[in-house]
């Protein structure tokens, strides 16, 4: 069958398709259905996508890392270029050398050209902006039919994962569905019963649905610039009076789409001038090394394995011997909790525009879908639930439920034409 489902994720991607009228993920880098969303473009040629892209990056293998390739779309940087050896690529290309790789694994493991997709897509790529919303999904479906599929149409990823999650339930019900990914978080208000899984057109059963630009890559931002970001001259003061280093550079270091730009030599040519300005030029030396090795990408990997581990530890700590001996930033989940409730507050309160969307109060909701990676925080997971005290909280698969959302979709779409 050549109909898929393909969730394009900010962190990971899945993709699946239908065997035996259910919905399977394909096998694409190993054994795992899940695939981090990273290319390393080696200095030579060619170029890894995945586990072996962060692998070649981790083992200093020579060429550049891109990871949260979806963050791009809905800015400015979808039209712009970045450097990878001695050329420049855009970042569609790049984009579109991850997918396109994807989906020729997902062949090789399904032995079935893949024609026909439903794309997973936010909510809002951009919020409160009609217009670049609309741009970013049509430069998605410009790279889709490039890298060889004929038919594309998308679905909200939260409504994709509730056709997942209605799969198996035996009554009807009112869900909230709450998918915090990498990059957005989004909820959608369904009426779900059995019957109507059965339906084609389920249009009336889409109560409210709404989103907001917030994912666990601006957890790891808002954790990276409290905690690690100080150590290398954030918010440290020049020698001018009442001034600090400019925050710009740590913003981007801290941000996954921005790192490369780092290591642009007119950037480190100014953060050289900052140094013999500022109070702490210490400070500054450490960020100079870290831009001379290349090494933002290993800092943001380090803050995700903490915030990561902070879901089941009540402290973790990112080792930075590397850049200096005996240098560490600790952390507690306190900390992590203070440099990020202000996002869990915000998640919080669109569950209330939801509901008023959809004209129900918290008593009339009877279940909450919990599905992405960053409903793992307990602090997020928690301000969701408070939204809506009397409802069940359901999780569903973490990584997956969207993407065989999408499959189901899929299929009804295009399975029997």
């Amino acid at each position: 069958m050549s109909i898929c489902g393909l969730d394009f994720g900010t962190s990971n991607t899945t993709l699946g398709t239908i065997i035996d009228d259910v919905p399977v993920l394909a096998a694409l880098e190993d054994a795992h259905v899940t695939i981090p969303s990273a290319i390393f473009y080696k200095a030579d040629t060619g170029a890894f996508i995945g586990r072996k892209a962060m692998e070649a990056y981790v083992e200093g293998v020579s060429g550049r890392l891109m990871r949260s390739l979806k963050s791009v779309l809905g800015t400015s940087l979808i039209d712009e270029t970045t450097r990878v050896g001695r050329e420049r690529i855009g970042f569609r290309s790049v984009i579109g050398n991850y997918i396109g790789a994807v989906k020729r694994r997902a062949e090789a493991a399904t032995g079935h050209e893949l024609r026909k997709v439903v794309h997973g897509r936010p909510v809002f790529f951009v919020d409160d902006n009609p217009a670049g919303d609309r741009k970013a999904e049509g430069v998605l479906l410009g790279i889709a039919k490039d890298i060889g599929f004929t038919d594309v149409s998308f679905q909200f990823e939260p409504i994709a994962a509730a056709l997942d999650y209605e799969r198996h339930i035996n009554s009807e019900e009112i869900a909230l569905i709450a998918d915090i990914g990498g990059g957005t978080s989004d909820f959608s208000i369904v009426r779900l019963s059995p019957e109507r899984h059965r339906q084609a057109d389920r249009k009336e059963d889409i109560l409210a649905n709404d989103g907001v630009r917030i994912g666990g890559t601006d957890f790891d931002r808002h954790l990276s610039l409290g905690v690690v970001m100080p150590l290398l001259g954030y918010r440290s003061a020049m020698k001018r009076a009442g001034l600090d280093v400019p925050s710009g550079y740590f913003h981007d270091l801290a941000t996954w789409s921005s790192i490369n730009r780092m290591y642009d030599s007119k950037v480190m040519n100014e953060i050289r001038q900052v140094r013999f300005e500022a109070q702490q030029p210490e400070l500054l030396d450490r960020l100079v090394r870290v831009l001379e090795e290349q090494r933002g990408h290993t800092l943001a990997m380090e803050v995700e394995g903490a915030k990561i581990g902070l879901s089941d530890n009540p402290k973790s700590s990112i080792a930075l011997n590397w850049l200096e001996p005996g240098l560490k930033a600790g952390i507690a989940r306190k900390e992590l909790v203070s440099h990020t409730q202000t996002l869990a507050d915000r998640i919080h309160a669109r569950i209330g525009i939801c509901l008023a969307q959809a004209e129900l109060k918290p008593e009339n909701i009877d279940a909450v879908f919990l599905t992405g990676g960053s409903v793992q925080l307990a602090h997020v997971r928690k301000a969701i639930l408070n939204a809506l005290p009397a409802a069940r909280a359901i999780d569903g698969d973490t990584f997956g439920a969207v993407g065989k959302g999408l499959t189901i979709e899929a299929n009804r779409r295009y399975g029997h034409a």
